[in-house]
């Protein structure tokens, strides 16, 4: 889902090594493929006709929305 809404990045290089060397993580095996992409964190709201009300997508995984930012937009 990530992909087909543009919220994904590629590692580089330097990533890429040090995921499989120093940490020992296997992306192609938790990705299914040989991408080297991991998803950006987003919080979306979609009203029921399917409409997005809310998004928000930072690419540093600790800036996230408070809880009641989410909930106020929900219709």
């Amino acid at each position: 889902m990530a992909r087909d809404y543009g919220l994904t990045f590629e590692l580089g290089a330097e990533l890429r090594s040090l995921y499989t060397e120093r940490l020992k993580i296997d992306l192609s095996r938790f990705n299914g493929d040989q991408s080297w992409e991991l998803p950006i964190p987003a919080t979306c709201v979609i009203d029921t006709d399917g409409t997005v009300v809310y998004a928000s997508v930072h690419p540093d995984y600790t800036q996230r929305p408070e809880p009641s930012e989410i909930l106020q937009a929900i219709p």
